[in-house]
């Protein structure tokens, strides 16, 4: 290993990194995108080999400036990588006080048991993974649509949604992070720019308490529940882009997607709300609204609830109205 990164240091890399960096800019592509551009560039060059794929990136990564190291165990290389926010169901190994993920671009995390590892860090690596989703990172421009349809006030709506399957396939690669992440991430303007159009048409005549009761109907009821264990066999929080793909949704996947439709057609601010087994969504409104509400940093957020169908602003789910909810704030 020592002996690869020396031989790798002596050649002429500097353009390649220049090549790397232009295209990380070009696309606007955040920490994990750019990652993934650098493994996927390794594991063409290697043609595969996973090994040498790693050693590579390592590499690459470190001379990018981030704090990149690799383990090995038998005849096994990992690549190691800090990261700013919590990643879970990925191994890591503390060292110095930072935690390293074995960090796998492929959605397929591996159970690593003992591994050795060097102490040393490069001087120029100091960045960690900053996991914060941008809305333009990684787009293939290749959007398909499907039909979203449900009642409000006795009339019929068809929305036709519009999923890049590049950002969807680069989403399927994301591990799991805590549900702020979700609430704070952006939507591709592929996805929100005609969807936002439709629903604001219809929102035009419409007060605020008539406008969130509407998009909570268009999440409640547009969209088929399974909890994550029925969908995926396991936990899996979903972005917005990917609630208004997969053929379900659970409780935490319409309130990250209630919540950036309020917050992006209305301009109003929303908290989420994390119960004992259940997630919802509160909202600040300019009116007044009576009903179930939470208090945050001084003002009263009004609950709404993506899940509860047909229930409207101010109504908590019966089964969770004696628990007071984490508020989830991003």
């Amino acid at each position: 290993i020592s002996d690869y990164w020396s031989a790798l240091s002596r050649t002429d890399y500097e353009g390649l990194l220049s090549q790397l960096e232009a295209q990380k800019a070009s696309l606007q592509l955040n920490d994990w995108a750019y990652a993934s551009l650098v493994n996927g560039l390794a594991t063409r060059i290697n043609n595969g080999r996973v090994n040498e794929s790693a050693l590579l990136s390592w590499f690459l990564l470190a001379k990018s400036g981030y704090k990149a190291r690799v383990a090995y165990s038998n005849h096994d290389v990992y690549l190691l990588m800090p990261s700013k926010h919590e990643m879970f169901e990925v191994s890591y190994f503390t060292l110095s006080g930072t935690r390293y993920y074995a960090v796998e671009f492929d959605g397929d995390n591996k159970s690593l048991g003992t591994v050795y590892t060097y102490e040393g860090e490069y001087p120029k690596a100091t960045n960690e993974l900053d996991m914060r989703v941008s809305s333009v990172v990684a787009s293939n421009e290749q959007p398909e649509q499907r039909r979203l349809s449900f009642k409000f006030e006795g009339k019929l709506y068809n929305i036709d949604v519009s999923y890049d399957q590049g950002r969807l396939k680069f989403f399927s690669t994301y591990p799991q992070l805590n549900l702020d992440m979700y609430f704070s991430s952006a939507v591709y303007r592929s996805t929100a720019t005609p969807l936002q159009r439709q629903l604001a048409i219809y929102m035009k005549d419409m007060d605020e308490q008539q406008a969130v009761n509407f998009l909570l109907r268009f999440v409640q009821t547009s969209l088929k529940y399974e909890t994550d264990e029925q969908q995926f066999g396991e936990e899996n929080y979903l972005f917005p882009e990917e609630t208004l793909f997969y053929p379900y949704s659970d409780c935490e996947d319409r309130a990250v997607l209630f919540a950036w439709l309020v917050q992006s057609l209305l301009n109003l601010q929303v908290v989420g709300l994390d119960y004992p087994g259940h997630v919802a969504a509160a909202v600040h409104f300019n009116e007044p609204v009576t009903g179930d509400s939470v208090s945050y940093r001084g003002k009263r957020y009004v609950v709404t609830d993506p899940t509860y169908t047909n229930a409207v602003a101010w109504m908590t789910m019966p089964d969770f109205k004696r628990f007071e909810p984490t508020v989830i704030n991003y």
